[in-house]
C-alpha cells in the first residue's frame, strides 16, 4: 500500500468522501476512482457499469468494482445521465490500477454543474485521508 505522500492526486479533478473523482470534459463530467481507492482495493478484476442513458441522482450507487480483496460500490458525485462508459475497462479492468485518472469509468451529462462545487479539491481530499 502507498503512503499518503505517494498518492497521485491531480488538481484538475474534484473528489468525494467515497473516493470517486469527477472532472469536466467538453461540458460533460468523467467519473472514476481515486488513486487512494484503487490502492486500497488492490488488483481490480471486474467493473460493473450502468447502461448508457441511465439517470442517477447525486449519491446514487451506479456500479461497482471487484478486486481480489473485495467488492466496492461506486457512488455518483453529481446527478445526471450516463452518456458513455469506458468500454476498455470491460476487457482490462486492471487499467484502473495502472492510472485511475486516465481510466475513467463513466461520463455523465450533469443536471446541475454547481453540484461539482460541493466536492473536495486535491488538498481538501488529502486532509480528509490524513483525518
Amino acid at each position: 500500500m502507498k503512503e499518503l505522500s505517494e498518492l497521485n492526486l491531480p488538481n484538475d479533478v474534484s473528489y468525494t468522501e467515497d473516493h470517486e473523482w469527477a472532472g469536466k470534459v467538453d461540458g460533460n463530467v468523467r467519473i472514476g476512482v481515486s488513486d487512494y481507492a484503487q490502492d486500497q482495493l488492490g488488483d481490480i478484476v471486474f467493473v460493473e457499469f450502468p447502461e448508457v442513458g441511465d439517470s442517477f441522482d447525486k449519491g446514487d450507487e451506479f456500479g461497482s468494482l471487484e478486486s481480489v480483496k473485495a467488492v466496492s460500490e461506486l457512488y455518483i458525485p453529481i446527478s445526471g445521465e450516463i452518456v458513455a462508459v469506458n468500454e476498455a475497462l470491460e476487457d482490462a479492468p486492471e487499467l484502473i490500477n495502472e492510472d485511475p485518472y486516465a481510466n475513467w469509468i463513466v461520463e455523465v451529462r450533469p443536471n446541475d454543474d454547481s453540484e461539482l462545487d460541493a466536492l473536495m479539491d486535491a488538498d481538501q481530499y488529502l486532509e480528509k485521508l490524513k483525518g
